[in-house]
């Protein structure tokens, strides 16, 4: 999984057009996104060709995080052509069923 920055997140995620970006936003403290993320891996391995799958520490890069309104974690986005296209909010994620049934919507 591609991990991004200041330096690397508007070329591989807002200039990005080839597929969509699924991004998951989390943070070092946050229990909940460190759970997640064996099951983001799997997600990435089945669903890696038609969705390009990146993380983002926000502890590192809170900067980054904040303009892109990540304003709890886990957040997870989904952007097609560098919008925002679908956005799940800490209250949208309770299962990685969840994940999935969000991810899949961009893969039909």
């Amino acid at each position: 999984m591609l991990e991004l920055n200041k330096d690397n997140f508007e070329a591989e995620v807002l200039n990005y057009t080839e597929k969509p970006v699924f991004v998951d936003y989390w943070g070092d403290k946050c229990q909940k996104c460190i759970e997640l993320m064996p099951d983001v891996h799997k997600l990435e391995e089945k669903y890696g060709d038609k969705i390009k799958f990146c993380s983002l520490n926000t502890s590192q890069n809170r900067r980054l995080a904040i303009a892109q309104k990540v304003l709890g974690l886990p957040t997870m986005i989904v952007y097609v052509n560098g919008e925002k296209a679908e956005v799940l909010t800490p209250d949208k994620i309770n299962t990685v069923e969840d994940i999935e049934n969000a991810i899949k919507r961009f893969c039909e």
